[in-house]
């Protein structure tokens, strides 16, 4: 879904290059030009240096960066983007009304700039020529304005990414010739106006992470040349309207985390040219229809976290032949067994945890998977050899299963980037997962709540590690000084084992740290001053160990709660009793 909203955009970028193409005009509108420097004017600073460029008299003779004219010299196009993936540059300022008076203005695109902030200025309503508005990840606050909805000829209007608030103007309906509408992540509240049934033209619509209630209007279903719909992360009510499982020519539909009723319609077998379903974290019941199987265009179906129940419809080798990710994980699903029709598939990701799956681990086809979630059910026996033929697996999630194997024997492909195995029965030695083979790509490993034993190994360097949870386990023996070769790392845990010894000060050398637990196990002496230089620390655990001395005395180590540090053997200091022969001060707010 991500990669069709990448695509419009480039569609709307493409499509303006080819309508507006730089045109070398005999010399700009002073009026324009005054525009222009107005706009920049409020701008305070540029780290993208676009505004360098706008020098000398002429703002239309190819030079002022983004700006376009016509052959009468008049600004019909302004357009200045952030290079995609460079998240350093950026823009710091407002928008100048100023902008609403290019009256020939025909596309106004500014996004990307992420410090632009204040309201989108009254004046740019004024823009009656616009057809292209797109103001998408700036800082932008306050209302969408109402005049927007009075600019007769546009066709792309896209505020993404701001911090809008307030209702969705019902004015926007007035706008008959729009074509794409984003208003997604903002902070929009109430409902979508009844005037929006007016956007008969529209073909992708944009409301997605914002707080946005009511019912999704039936109205959606006249939109027949939709091929985009994106609600998610609202708080949506109510039924799926029948309507909307009409649109022939919807591509993507996403209604996940919203608070939506009732059953999925028998129509949904209409969509004919839908590729992707997205209906998570709602509160939908009954079966799935079948008629789901009519959708042969369909690639990616996520249903999870909702109340579905059996029967699983049966579906034949014919039908979904496009489907490679599906996703019916935590329903009510008794399945028992993964059905045929999802082992016999190539599919690139296959989530189905918590479905009541059970007996003996399910052989899949191992030349096409990306990734597996089949964590929260009753699988047991032994894993060891399943995956080591999948060269494409890099997400593998089994947790919460009865699985009993020895980590010598698992074998998984070198590209894997998460092992996830915690709260089964394990046994083993880390040795066998963390050693001189382990792969640079792998970023997070957790085995925690096993049977692993034996020691913590010696850790190389190279490590692209970003979680290590072996907690709750029967590990001993020391943590050891090269842990510092774990440089990506941001989380570790090594809670409920039986590690002794000290913790080393090398581990105040992981500066992307922001959890560490180190709790019940048998660890002495101080906690080592050198972890003050982790800036990043959101949490810390301490408890239950065999530590003394004084607690790091700045943040955030003096601030956690005291229970962060309760039941050692005499650690003192903040937020503790002061330590001995030592006067408590009081810390500076700013420490």
């Amino acid at each position: 879904m991500q990669i069709l909203k990448w695509v419009l955009k480039v569609l709307v970028v493409c499509s303006m290059l080819e309508v507006f193409p730089l045109t070398l005009a005999a010399g700009c509108s002073e009026a324009d030009r005054g525009a222009l420097l107005g706009f920049k004017a409020r701008i305070l600073k540029d780290s993208t240096d676009s505004l360098s460029s706008w020098i000398g008299r002429d703002c239309c003779g190819g030079d002022w960066e983004g700006v376009e004219c016509n052959p009468a010299g008049r600004v019909n196009a302004l357009a200045l983007q952030r290079p995609r993936g460079d998240s350093t540059l950026f823009m710091k300022g407002t928008l100048s009304s100023s902008l609403g008076n290019l009256q020939f203005l025909e596309v106004l695109v500014i996004s990307g700039m992420k410090l632009i902030a204040g309201p989108i200025p009254e004046s740019l309503s004024n823009l009656s020529r616009l057809k292209q508005l797109v103001l998408e990840d700036n800082g932008l606050q306050g209302n969408i304005p109402s005049g927007l909805g009075h600019i007769p000829f546009l066709q792309t209007l896209s505020l993404a990414g701001n911090h809008l608030s307030g209702a969705v103007p019902p004015s926007l309906g007035n706008l008959r010739s729009l074509v794409m509408l984003n208003l997604g992540r903002n902070s929009l509240t109430g409902p979508i106006p009844s005037r929006f049934k007016t956007l008969v033209l529209l073909q992708s619509f944009d409301l997605s992470f914002n707080l946005l209630s009511g019912s999704i209007p039936e109205f959606l279903g006249q939109f027949h040349n939709m091929t985009f719909i994106d609600l998610s992360n609202n708080q949506f009510s109510g039924h799926l309207p029948v309507s909307m499982f009409n649109l022939v020519t919807l591509s993507d539909l996403s209604l996940s985390h919203n608070q939506l009723t009732g059953s999925i319609p028998d129509q949904v077998g209409n969509l004919k040219s839908l590729s992707s379903l997205s209906l998570s974290h709602n509160k939908l019941i009954g079966p799935i229809p079948a008629s789901i199987s009519r959708l042969q265009k369909l690639w990616s179906l996520n249903l999870s976290r909702n109340g579905f129940s059996n029967p699983l419809p049966a579906i034949s080798s014919k039908g979904v032949p496009s489907l490679l990710s599906i996703d019916l994980s935590f329903n009510n699903l008794s399945l028992g067994t993964v059905p045929n029709w999802i082992i016999d598939r190539q599919l690139s990701d296959v989530n189905l945890a918590g479905c009541k799956l059970r007996g003996a681990f399910p052989k899949f086809r191992p030349d096409s998977l990306c990734s597996m979630d089949l964590s929260d059910n009753l699988f047991t026996g032994s894993i060891s050899t399943h995956f080591s033929n999948m060269t494409s697996l890099q997400k593998l999630k089994l947790s919460n299963n009865q699985l009993k194997f020895d980590l010598s024997e698992l074998m998984v492909p070198n590209g894997i980037s998460t092992i996830d195995l915690h709260s089964n029965q394990v046994s083993g030695s880390l040795s066998s997962i963390l050693n001189n083979r382990t792969s640079s790509i792998l970023e997070v490993i957790d085995v925690s709540n096993n049977l692993i034993s034996g020691t913590i190994p010696e850790l190389t360097e190279g490590s692209s590690l970003k979680v290590l949870n072996i907690g709750s386990n029967k590990i001993a023996g020391r943590v050891p000084g090269s842990i510092s070769n774990l440089i990506e790392l941001e989380r570790l845990d090594v809670s409920r084992n039986q590690i002794t010894g000290t913790i080393p000060a090398s581990l105040g050398q992981l500066v992307k740290l922001e959890w560490l637990d180190v709790s019940i196990n048998r660890l002495a002496g101080k906690i080592p001053t050198s972890l003050m230089g982790i800036k990043s620390m959101t949490h810390a655990n301490f408890r239950a160990n065999r530590l003394c001395g004084e607690i790091p005395q700045g943040r955030p180590y003096n601030i956690f709660p005291a229970s962060t540090y309760a039941h050692n053997l005499c650690l003192c200091g903040k937020p503790l009793q002061p330590c001995k022969g030592k006067k408590q001060e009081m810390v500076p707010v700013n420490t």
